[in-house]
């Protein structure tokens, strides 16, 4: 059964114009050697970058001083997909990687500062969650929103200027 379920053919590239092989595994056809291969691996890493800046997003927006416009739900996402976005560039040792893994890095510590101050304000303070504590949370917030983008921007940059 396995030599039906894996067969390897010889076909054409579309893309250089040369013989390439193809593996049919049923039901996918994957080509090797071809342009029609997807990097995995950056496909992880873009999907995880714009996550970050999404997630961290969804947090910012809304009144900076109304508790009901923020969730503590909301940040620890962010935080969390931000970790592994972190984790994922420390693969690349580019140049670009080493910027990219410092914006990053400036957004996970603001996520952080954000987090610790959240649970102080709700689990330690008498005060509680004031609307100048939400509003330094989520000023931190921006800080890592903005670290973000210039993450996805120079991702994009990248992206674009990158040759076949």
């Amino acid at each position: 059964r396995r030599a039906r379920d894996r067969r390897s053919v010889l076909g054409h590239d579309h893309c250089s114009g040369r013989l390439h092989r193809k593996v049919l595994v049923y039901p996918l056809v994957l080509y090797q050697g071809s342009c029609r291969t997807v990097n995995f691996e950056k496909f992880i890493f873009g999907f995880f970058i714009v996550l970050a800046l999404k997630l961290n997003f969804v947090f910012f927006v809304g009144f900076i001083d109304n508790p009901d416009h923020q969730h503590v739900v909301e940040l620890g996402a962010a935080l969390a997909v931000s970790l592994i976005a972190t984790i994922i560039k420390f693969g690349d040792r580019s140049q670009m990687g080493a910027v990219l893994l410092a914006t990053s890095l400036v957004a996970d510590l603001q996520l952080i500062v954000a987090v610790f101050i959240w649970g102080y304000a709700v689990n330690v303070s008498e005060a509680g969650m004031t609307s100048n504590t939400l509003a330094s949370i989520v000023s931190l917030s921006g800080g890592a929103l903005l670290a973000n983008m210039v993450s996805v921007t120079l991702l994009l940059a990248e992206t674009i200027t990158m040759r076949r």
